[in-house]
C-alpha cells in the first residue's frame, strides 16, 4: 500500500547555484561556534527561503578550495557574506579565494552580543535578515 504525497510536505528545491549562479545573489557566511555565527547563518538560510534569486553556497567547500564552489562565488551576480563577529572569519575565506564581495556584513554590527551559546532568537535573525535584504535592496517574502 502506498502513503499519500501532499506537496506542503515536500522539500523546497533551490536553485541550482553552479548552473544559475549569474542570475543570483550568491551567500556565504560564518558558521562559527557561538551566537552570532548560528545568527549569521540562519539569516543566510532565510534570505534564501524568502528573498528572490538568492542562495546560500557552503564557505567550507570554498576554503577547501571546491573548484565548483569557488566558480559559483566567481560568476554570481553579487556576492554577500554574512560574518558573525569581528574576526570576519567568512570574509577571509572568500577574499583568500580571490571572489568579489559586493556586500559585507558582521552579526555584531547590528547591535548582538556574542554569547557562548547556540540558543538564539528568532527575532534576532529577522532583524539582521531584514535590514540585509534593505541594504542590497532584496524583496523578502516575510512579515516582521
Amino acid at each position: 500500500m502506498s502513503e499519500e504525497v501532499k506537496m506542503e510536505k515536500l522539500p523546497k528545491f533551490l536553485p541550482s547555484c553552479h548552473k544559475e549562479a549569474e542570475n543570483l545573489d550568491i551567500i556565504f557566511t560564518c558558521s562559527g561556534a557561538a551566537s552570532v555565527g548560528k545568527i549569521g547563518h540562519e539569516v543566510g538560510v532565510l534570505l534564501t527561503n524568502a528573498g528572490q534569486n538568492a542562495r546560500l553556497c557552503c564557505t567550507t567547500a570554498v576554503a577547501a578550495g571546491s573548484e565548483m564552489h569557488l566558480d559559483i562565488g566567481k560568476r554570481a551576480r553579487k556576492v554577500i557574506v554574512i560574518d558573525g563577529c569581528p574576526m570576519k572569519c567568512a570574509t577571509k575565506v572568500i577574499e583568500k579565494a580571490g571572489i568579489k564581495i559586493n556586500h559585507n556584513f558582521t552579526v555584531t554590527d547590528f547591535g548582538i552580543a556574542k554569547q557562548p551559546t547556540l540558543d538564539i532568537s528568532d527575532e534576532d535573525v529577522l532583524k539582521v535578515a531584514l535590514a540585509i535584504a534593505e541594504k542590497v535592496g532584496m524583496k523578502l517574502n516575510v512579515k516582521p
